[in-house]
C-alpha cells in the first residue's frame, strides 16, 4: 500500500492524458514526463482518469496500470486524484479501493452511465459509495458532458450526510459556477469547488470563486503561471498571460475529440516527445498544422514561476 500525500483541494491541477505506442499499449514514459513536468510547472495535484484520459476507451486492467504508474511516480510530491467510473456502487468502490491502495489522496466519482433516472437515483448512488470509501471524494457534476447534475441543494444534502465529500469538479461557465458557488455558501456548505473546461475563462474563474482548476496539460505551465499571478494580485500579468494562451485554448477545446486528439500532442511535442497512436479521432493533415503552431507559440513547457507579459 502506498502512502497518499495529504489532500489539499486548491490551486491548478493538470488531468493526464492517455498516451498509447504503436502497438496501441499504454506508454509509461509519457505518463512519467507529464507527471514530472507538471510537478516542476507547480502543480497543487495531478489527476488521473478524467475525460481527457480518455478513460471510456481504457480497459479496467489499464485504469489500474494507469493508477500504480502514476503513484509509484508521484512518489507523494503532490496530491493525486482518480476520477472513479462504474455502472454499480460496488464497481466504483473497488476501483476507488485500488486507487486509495496505490497513494491516491481523493477520489472524484462519475454517475454511472444511465441517463433518464430522477435526481434522487444519482444522490443514492453517489452517496453509497462515498459512505464506504476512504478518502477524501468529490463528484464530477458536469451535466454539460456527461448529461446529469445534481443540484445546490442535493449537493449540500450530500455533503450533509456524507463527511468525505470535500469538493466538487463543476464544468461550466464561470457564470453557472459562480451561482453554485455563492448558493453553497448561502447554505453553509463552502465545498471547494473546481473548474475545467481547459482554463476557459480562467481569471473569471478564480474571480468567482473557485479553489483552483483542473486543465489538460497541453498550456498547463502558462495556466499555473497565471493562477500565481492572480494569487499574488498581479492582475494585469495574469490577464496578459491569459490572453497569450487563449487561442490555444480555444483551438483544443472545440471538442474532447480535439482535445485528446490536438492538445495530446501540443503537451507531447512541448514535453519533448510524439504521439504515436491515437484510440480516437485520427488527426488531419490541416490539424497537424494548426496543433504545431500553437504549440510552438507556447514554447517548450517549462517552469514560468518569473513568467510576465
Amino acid at each position: 500500500m502506498t502512502r497518499p500525500a495529504p489532500f489539499s483541494p486548491h490551486g491548478m491541477w493538470p488531468v493526464l492524458y492517455a498516451c498509447f505506442d504503436a502497438n496501441d499499449t499504454l506508454d509509461r514514459q509519457a505518463i512519467h514526463t507529464q507527471i514530472d513536468a507538471t510537478i516542476d510547472a507547480g502543480a497543487g495535484g495531478i489527476v488521473i482518469l478524467g475525460l481527457a484520459t480518455e478513460a471510456h476507451r481504457l480497459s479496467l486492467e489499464e485504469k489500474q496500470r494507469f493508477i500504480e504508474w502514476t503513484g509509484a511516480r508521484i512518489a507523494t510530491r503532490v496530491p493525486f486524484a482518480v476520477t472513479i467510473t462504474g455502472d454499480t456502487p460496488d464497481a466504483q468502490l473497488a476501483l476507488a479501493d485500488y486507487a486509495a491502495d496505490h497513494g491516491a489522496s481523493s477520489l472524484i466519482l462519475q454517475p454511472p452511465s444511465v441517463r433518464g433516472k430522477p435526481e434522487s437515483f444519482y444522490f443514492d448512488f453517489f452517496a453509497d459509495v462515498m459512505q464506504r470509501v476512504r478518502v477524501p471524494v468529490g463528484i464530477q457534476n458536469a451535466p454539460e458532458y456527461l448529461g446529469v447534475g445534481l443540484t445546490v441543494e442535493s449537493l449540500v444534502a450530500l455533503a450533509a450526510q456524507c463527511g468525505q465529500f470535500q469538493w466538487l469538479k463543476g464544468e461550466g461557465p464561470a457564470t453557472i459556477i459562480q451561482s453554485t458557488i455563492e448558493q453553497l455558501r448561502e447554505q453553509g456548505s463552502p465545498l471547494p469547488v473546481f473548474n475545467g473546461r481547459g482554463g476557459q475563462e480562467l481569471i473569471d474563474n478564480l474571480r468567482a470563486g473557485c479553489a483552483g482548476l483542473i486543465v489538460a496539460p497541453d498550456s498547463f505551465d502558462w495556466q499555473a503561471a497565471i493562477y500565481r499571478a492572480f494569487m499574488e494580485d498581479d492582475q494585469a500579468n495574469a490577464q496578459a498571460l491569459y490572453e497569450r494562451i487563449l487561442p490555444s485554448i480555444v483551438f483544443v477545446m472545440q471538442s474532447l475529440d480535439a482535445l485528446t486528439c490536438y492538445g495530446k500532442r501540443i503537451a507531447a511535442w512541448r514535453m519533448g516527445f510524439d504521439v504515436a497512436h491515437d484510440r480516437g479521432m485520427r488527426p488531419t493533415a490541416f490539424g497537424l498544422s494548426c496543433a504545431r503552431r500553437f504549440a510552438a507559440a507556447l514554447g517548450p513547457f517549462a517552469d514560468r514561476r518569473n513568467t510576465s507579459r
